[in-house]
Order: structure tokens, then sequence, then C-alpha cells
């Protein structure tokens, strides 16, 4: 009688046993299906502005198409400046859409001593000849060899250009890629850039934190100067070699 109490508590902790195994199995299981689902949502928020294969989305500034100085290679829009400019011509790219909260990620290389900038905010208007008359500036710059690096920090890869200073230097040596997340947040009227990992830059948004950098700035007198929250992207033409790619957008 003893042997059979014995092998029927072993009988009930092998069940018992089984079971939280099961259990334990069902709660992982539930837990990774959980984690995919919100990673695929997550990726799913992303807005591809350029995969590396076509311009579509994109154009020049007041122009109907891209302009010819921009190349595809090896996954990247690059642009080549040319070795004559008209008098008065640029070649800045926006992108077709505009955005008002979001997250932009992308990477950027510049040759040696080369400069180039990424925008926000831009009105694509004729009353402003230009990106940077509307949009603000992350600056893309070899902080190296452009004399611009000299013209004070605000002026330096990552900044926001002539605002706010980057907290420390994170970009890498010409020629090598960076990446760089802008936050546009509005409604939490915040701003940030990240360059390689780091957070360098953070900065006010329509407040009036926001409009003493302005009135500190070189675009202090500027009519249309960050003055739309819903704009578009833009990418500079400053007579430099640059390239971009996996340019995506999230937003907010």
């Amino acid at each position: 009688m003893k042997k059979y109490y014995v092998l029927l508590l072993v009988g009930s902790l092998m069940l018992a046993n089984c079971k939280e195994k099961v259990k334990q199995e069902e709660v992982a299981e539930t837990e990774e299906m959980s984690i995919t689902k919100t990673s695929i949502m997550d990726e799913n928020d992303w807005i591809m502005l350029f995969d590396g294969t076509s311009f579509d989305g994109w154009k020049g500034y007041l122009k109907d198409e891209m302009p010819a100085n921009w190349k595809l290679e090896d996954g990247a829009m690059v642009f080549y400046p040319p070795s004559e400019r008209p008098k008065g011509e640029s070649y800045n790219i926006v992108s077709e859409q505009a955005f008002t909260n979001f997250v932009l990620s992308l990477e950027w290389k510049v040759a040696e001593g080369g400069n180039s900038g990424i925008f926000w905010g831009i009105k694509e208007d004729a009353k402003y000849g230009q990106p940077y008359e509307t949009g603000p500036e992350i600056q893309v710059l070899d902080d190296e060899r452009h004399p611009d690096a000299k013209n004070g920090t605000t002026h330096q890869a990552g900044a926001l250009y002539d605002m706010v200073a980057p907290v420390e230097q994170a970009v890498n040596k010409a020629g090598e890629w960076n990446t760089c997340i802008l936050t546009v947040n509005y409604k939490e009227q915040r701003g940030s850039v990240a360059l390689n990992g780091k957070e360098i830059v953070t900065f006010p948004l329509d407040n009036d934190q926001w409009d003493a950098l302005v009135s500190k700035s070189k675009f202090a007198s500027w009519e249309g100067f960050g003055k739309f929250q819903t704009g578009k992207i833009g990418l500079q033409d400053h007579g430099d070699v640059v390239a971009f790619r996996n340019i995506k957008i999230k937003e907010l």
C-alpha cells in the first residue's frame, strides 16, 4: 500500500511539472508573439523616403523633377556639383510630401572639405528662393577641413545651424557614413538630433525659447524662417560632393 502511495505521489508531481512546463511555454510563446507584433508594428510605422533604387518622392526645389547633378550610386543619392554653375542656380532637393511631427532617420557622408545640410519645415513657394529661407538646418560638414567649422560650434556637424551647438563631437571622418536621427515634435515643443547613436542637440519649438534662439541668429530678420510647422524635408546643394541613403520617416 505504501508503495502505491509513493507511485501516486510521483505521478502527481510529474503531471504538475508537465502542466507548469506547458504553461511556461505558452507564456513564452505569447510574449514572443507580442514582441514580434510590436516590432512589426514599429517597422510598419516608418515611411521610406528613399530606398536606394529611385528618386521617387523627391524633386528639385521649385522644380518639377530631380536635378541631373544628383545620381543613384550603390543605394545612395549622391550630389556632384557642376563644373560650371549658371548664375543663381542651385540644386537643392525636397521631399514631395510635407510633414509636421516626425522622426527622420538617414545616413550621410560628405567628401573631404565638404558642406551640406538637412532641412525640415520647408515652405516651397516662389516667394522664398531657397529652402533655407524657411527651413531650419541640421549641419552636414567635414569638421576637420571645412572653414565653417571654425566659425563657432553652432556651425559644426550635427548642429542646429547657427542656433544650437552639439554638446559633443560625434561625427565620423569625411568619406565615412554617419547616422543622423532628427526628431521634430511640435506637440511637445521639443526637437533633438542624434548623431551616430549619441543625442548631441536638443532645442525648443514654437515657444518663447525658440523665438529667442532665432533672434540671436543670422535668421532674426528672415520673414519666413522657422514659421511653418508643416513643411518638406530638404537636402542641400552647398557646392560639394555629398551622399545620403536609407532615408525614412516616422510620423508622431
